[in-house]
């Protein structure tokens, strides 16, 4: 594998998913896959009725740039992005198709199939160690749902995991061995967003739904997790190389800042409500709601958003540097 690969599979991730999104958008119309609103987001109404599922477009893309570029390394990936896929697909359609009402499949079952999923792919690849294989599931579980919680604005999830893919590659490259097969994924990902984007452009025509941001997100976590583990040497950890001045820790904290504001009031929120019957925080969560709740146009809160992740690449990139030439 060389350099090359990735650029190949970024093409044809742009060019599988760039031809499959108009028979998906067709497909999903004919299945009646339609956007269930949450009644406490009633700024959302008009868009009821839109059709989700639309991250099945990114996810062929993704599919196809990586077996272009694959090697024994990206089956992990393969498998994370289909699981979660699997789960999503169950949340979005099977699910309420066969409870109608429903808003989609339980938490427990959907934590535990993710859960399943992660540690299935780090015994796939020789992990053993049970610190390594839990940072590696609560990171990968971490970014899945922090990212599935940014999926609530035209054009808002797409938009960041575009950002996240472009600030991961400086973090691979300056790997001692560059891990060229997670390059293939970024590459193979990034480019799966773009044919996506055109539809989910305000106002969207189509919503990315569970089945694309939970695999999205994982893949995203376990590409952050390869590269913090791998800094991490081999054998037991030494916990003072992973979290000091000069590790990778830091720079990836910073790129997630976004996902962290995102996930983190949602179930503190919730455990409020279930456990006090009020709300810890007054507004509404996940976060970007909170400026549709104040009133702030859509296009300016998912530009906002953009742009705090486009801040969070610069700084993890100059820690990074930093860090390079200490």
């Amino acid at each position: 594998m060389t350099l090359q690969t990735p650029v190949s599979a970024a093409l044809i991730s742009l060019a599988v998913a760039g031809v499959s999104a108009p028979l998906v958008m067709k497909g999903l119309v004919a299945i009646k896959s339609r956007q269930i609103i949450s009644q406490y987001i009633q700024e959302h109404e008009h868009k009821k009725g839109t059709p989700t599922m639309g991250g099945i477009i990114i996810l062929i893309g993704f599919l196809a740039g990586c077996l272009a570029g694959f090697s024994q390394q990206v089956l992990p990936l393969l498998i994370i992005a289909g699981t979660f896929g699997l789960v999503g697909l169950a949340d979005d359609y099977i699910v309420p198709k066969l409870i109608p009402g429903s808003r989609g499949l339980h938490w427990v079952p959907k934590l535990g199939l993710e859960l399943g999923a992660v540690v299935g792919s780090c015994l796939l690849v020789g992990q053993t160690d049970p610190i390594r294989i839990a940072i590696f599931t609560f990171i990968v579980l971490f970014m899945s749902n922090a990212y599935n919680f940014s999926d609530g604005l035209d054009g808002l999830a797409g938009g960041l995991g575009m950002i996240l893919c472009i600030g991961l590659v400086p973090l691979i490259l300056v790997q001692p061995q560059v891990p060229l097969h997670l390059l293939v994924a970024i590459a193979a990902l990034f480019a799966g967003f773009l044919p996506f984007l055109f539809y989910n452009a305000p106002p969207a025509k189509v919503f990315m739904g569970d089945v694309g941001a939970l695999p999205i997100g994982a893949v995203l976590g376990w590409v952050m997790a390869t590269l913090l583990l791998g800094s991490a040497g081999e054998g037991a950890i030494n916990w003072s190389d992973l979290l000091g001045g000069g590790s990778i820790f830091w720079p990836l904290v910073i790129l997630s800042f976004v996902m962290l504001v995102e996930i983190v009031p949602v179930p503190l929120q919730i455990a409020s409500v279930k456990l006090r019957n009020k709300r810890l925080f007054n507004f509404k969560t996940p976060v970007h709601h909170a400026f549709q709740e104040k009133g702030w146009p859509e296009t300016r809160i998912v530009w906002m958003f953009h742009l705090v992740q486009w801040a969070c690449v610069v700084l993890s990139v100059g820690l990074l540097a930093l860090g390079l030439g200490a």
